[in-house]
């Protein structure tokens, strides 16, 4: 398979970029550099990646790694598929008769767990369409869910940039107010509480009628459970591409 005119980040990805044919088999490879990365992140945040930190963690010296990746950016590149690990996969999806769904639920729910075990992950722009091993794998498998479906190739495509938009969108906004949380030094419910509390005291009911009948409400009063945000959204979202796939037929 030749590399020609690919990326050379991407080529090694795929397994493409040349390499040498003779002599021993490095103990230092690509997956162990990458490996280590994503350990220095999981634990400190992607700030505290550096290359010297991450051939710290790999136990090899900081030059090393240059045979491998080109610079740092090339590295996260690599960090950053490695994140979302490999797609769920589909027989293990179709779980219900419309499989469609069963399959795209699935596949949100796999993508928010991979969100959340490396959060990090949600903060790096997209730079680009999915073309590393892992982005494309997740994109064949929203496609193939989608396949008995009627819609045409860019309303899939449209799906599936919607789903992954929310989950991460949501992964960061939880993660955000998680955050907040930790720097208040309150428990969940006590900042939430004093949330509403700040809210009453500074929203006139008279200027935010609609405000102050929410804040009389218990929605403050009752266990947070971030799952249910999301489950309500999923569920929009897929009521939508029903309506979108019954129209069609």
């Amino acid at each position: 398979m030749e590399a020609e005119g690919i990326p050379a980040s991407i080529a090694a990805a795929w397994g493409v970029r040349d390499q040498p044919r003779k002599g021993p088999k490095p103990a230092l490879t690509l997956q162990r550099i990458v490996d280590a990365a994503v350990r220095v992140a999981d634990a400190e945040g992607l700030g505290a990646v550096s290359m010297g930190r991450v051939a710290a963690e790999a136990g090899t010296a900081p030059m090393s790694l240059y045979r491998h990746v080109a610079n740092k950016d090339e590295l996260i590149d690599h960090m950053l598929d490695a994140a979302w690990y490999s797609p769920p996969d589909r027989a293990a999806a179709d779980l219900g008769g419309e499989d469609w769904r069963a399959g795209l639920s699935y596949w949100a729910w796999q993508m928010r767990a991979a969100a959340r075990q490396h959060p990090w992950a949600i903060r790096i722009p997209v730079k680009t369409l999915p073309i590393m091993p892992n982005e494309v794998a997740w994109f064949e498998n929203a496609l193939a869910c989608m396949a008995g479906t009627g819609l045409s190739e860019p309303q899939k495509a449209s799906v599936i940039m919607l789903l992954s938009g929310y989950v991460r969108n949501l992964a960061a906004t939880e993660a955000d107010i998680w955050a907040a949380m930790q720097a208040s030094g309150l428990a969940p419910d006590q900042w939430m509480s004093s949330y509403a509390q700040m809210l009453r005291k500074l929203a006139d009911p008279q200027r935010y009628p609609a405000l102050a009948v929410f804040l009389e409400s218990d929605v403050f009063d009752r266990a947070d459970n971030p799952d249910d945000e999301f489950i309500f959204g999923l569920d929009r979202i897929l009521d939508g591409v029903a309506v979108l796939i019954n129209a069609g037929r």
